[in-house]
């Protein structure tokens, strides 16, 4: 069995490298897997998307499609490109808790939090460090308040 793992920007992968020479020595109609990994990343444009492709003694390919990390999802859901300001008072965005939530959602499986209450208060600790705020609020505020309880119907 043999495991090719690579970074790929999502829905836009060709033939050529990192996959093409990768695959190329085990046999596999190389096309079809560009195909297939397009398809599964096209949700993914233009960020750098974990893929893995095993192939076995047979042929026969899997295909696995990772998440983006937390900080590329939320730079997407707020349309910038730096995460960071030099200044500690400015902002570079405002994300809302629907959107933490989603995004909470889709990391989980390679999260360590036990909970989707923790795994959302783990994205907002990506806000701190982005300095993004989270309903128009210091995100380290937010985690305060969900602590507090007081955005339980929101993420529970």
């Amino acid at each position: 069995m043999n495991v090719v793992e690579v970074l790929v920007e999502g829905g836009k992968v060709s033939p050529g490298p990192p996959l093409g020479p990768a695959l190329g020595p085990l046999g596999v109609n190389i096309k079809e897997v560009v195909g297939t990994v397009n398809e599964l990343t096209k949700d993914y444009v233009g960020m750098e998307v974990p893929v893995k492709i095993t192939v076995d003694t047979a042929g026969k390919v899997a295909i696995t499609v990772g998440v983006p990390p937390t900080s590329a999802l939320i730079k997407r859901d707020l349309g910038i490109e730096k995460a960071k300001t030099d200044s500690t008072t400015d902002y570079v965005g405002d994300i809302s808790l629907k959107q933490i939530r989603e995004i909470a959602e889709k990391k989980r499986e390679e999260m360590l939090a036990t909970s989707l209450k923790s795994a959302i208060k783990e994205v907002i600790g990506t806000c701190v460090s982005m300095h993004v705020k989270v309903e128009g609020k210091d995100a380290k505020e937010i985690q305060r308040d969900i602590e507090e309880g007081m955005y339980d119907e929101v993420i529970t």
